[in-house]
């Protein structure tokens, strides 16, 4: 299958050393060039992204496979990691963010000078010992499929093959206390997947059901909101859009864009999903209807508290490209493509465009603009995809897919550059670089 477009897809260079048995998923660190792979070897990896080296294996927490992992955000001067294991347990690990400064330790001790510490070293992995295994989270009563942290790092989702989440609170009380929150049982089958949405305490789950469910607190009680259908398999993946993103707009007047962006401010960031039937699809929240788009407060509705249910829609279906389950998306939160790969050992990277209008939309006089906003459709977009690659681990099937910040020598330092990195059965765990 052709890519749309001049877009091409290209190896940076593997994760070394890999791991022996099948690796799950891997997790990029919020703020610095590291990223961690976790394994069937019971192990998670953290590997810099600076020269693909290994800098440490995690050990020791888990007795089964960890198949998940994800960093804590908004915090400072130490990085926490959360993992997720088939033993049924979650492990929250801790390290003090000090890798140059053991690195220079090493330079003095070894008589190194230079100052790009990784390659002088070349890659010389960290003791265990610096990972700190802080507690061990206890509920599940079967393997912990995905685990997330909410945006301000307070709330910790996990799910489950029991068919249940559960929702921790971090106490940062200094002694590495937990409390449960909530534990929803709504999915009738094992839960895949849970994603927090970019900027609320919202919730999203995907499950061998078929289904999608948005979860949100209301009245100090965790409770589903939506149950979207459409999906004719499991649920594997889901990803939020950033809330600032805006499709391609090369085609569009810039009426349209501030049009666009004004009606996104008010359904939300979109969710997008993947799932055994083959399909990428995106959702959106309908916004309120027009009586109730404002409240006494002046604050339209759409993020005020409620209790009742919100209606989510289908925005697109992505064009056809895997011929297996899709087991993972990508939404890049700071160029707005979405990559997928699956059980075919696909990658294929996806571009969302402005599909080009000759006319402005109409308002009427008897309606405000933000009620106009709240009702109208919003422009319409269309998914092209703009880079395939097959076989991008040879034979074996890709487990997951992650964007991360670009981080190597060979950067262009005047941009911002992403990569692409896959994890796959084989356990090889390989970044990639796209370039127009």
């Amino acid at each position: 299958m052709a890519a749309e477009k001049a877009v091409t897809l290209t190896l940076l260079s593997d994760l070394t050393p890999p791991s022996l048995e099948r690796a799950w998923l891997t997790s990029p660190h919020p703020t610095l060039p590291l990223v961690a792979t976790c394994s069937s070897d019971k192990t998670v990896r953290v590997y810099s992204l600076t020269n693909f080296r290994l800098l440490s294996t995690i050990s020791g927490g888990h007795k089964r496979s960890v198949r998940t992992c994800a960093w804590k955000p908004n915090i400072s001067g130490e990085s926490v990691l959360a993992t997720g294991s088939f033993d049924a347990t979650v492990g929250i690990w801790r390290r003090w963010d000090n890798y140059e400064e053991t690195a220079r330790q090493r330079q003095q001790r070894n008589g190194v000078q230079n100052e790009d510490w990784i390659e002088a070293e070349e890659g010389e992995e960290e003791d265990d010992e610096e990972w700190r295994f802080a507690v061990l989270l206890d509920g599940h009563d079967s393997e912990v499929k995905s685990v997330s942290w909410s945006a301000s790092g307070a709330l910790l989702a996990t799910c489950s093959r029991d068919k249940s989440i559960w929702i921790w609170e971090d106490l940062d009380d200094g002694d590495n206390n937990f409390e449960t929150v909530a534990v929803m049982q709504e999915h009738e089958g094992d839960v895949k997947c849970v994603a927090w949405h970019p900027t609320e305490e919202c919730l999203a789950s995907g499950s061998y059901d078929d289904t999608v469910r948005i979860w949100r607190e209301d009245i100090d009680d965790w409770g589903q909101v939506a149950c979207i259908r459409g999906h004719g398999g499991t649920v594997w993946g889901v990803d939020w859009e950033a809330t600032e993103n805006v499709p391609s707009s090369s085609d569009a007047s810039s009426a349209q864009v501030e049009s666009w962006k004004q009606w996104h401010a008010l359904a939300g960031p979109r969710l997008a999903t993947c799932s055994h039937d083959k399909t990428v699809r995106v959702w959106r929240r309908q916004p309120k209807a027009p009586a109730s788009a404002l409240g006494a407060s002046g604050i339209p509705s759409i993020i005020r508290p409620s209790g009742t249910d919100e209606t989510w829609e289908e925005d697109a279906i992505l064009p056809t490209a895997h011929v297996l389950s899709i087991y993972a998306i990508a939404w890049s939160r700071r160029t707005g493509l979405l990559a997928s790969v699956g059980a075919d050992g696909r990658i294929v990277v996806y571009e969302e465009r402005f599909v080009s209008q000759t006319s402005e939309p109409m308002e009427t006089d008897s309606s405000t603009p933000a009620e106009v906003e709240a009702t109208a459709p919003h422009l319409p977009t269309e998914w092209k995809i703009i880079a395939i690659v097959d076989g991008a681990h040879g034979i074996y099937e890709i487990n997951h897919v992650a964007w991360a910040k670009r981080a190597d020598r060979s950067r262009d330092e005047r941009k911002e550059e992403e990569v692409l990195v896959s994890t796959a059965d084989d356990g090889s765990i390989k970044v990639w670089n796209i370039t127009r």
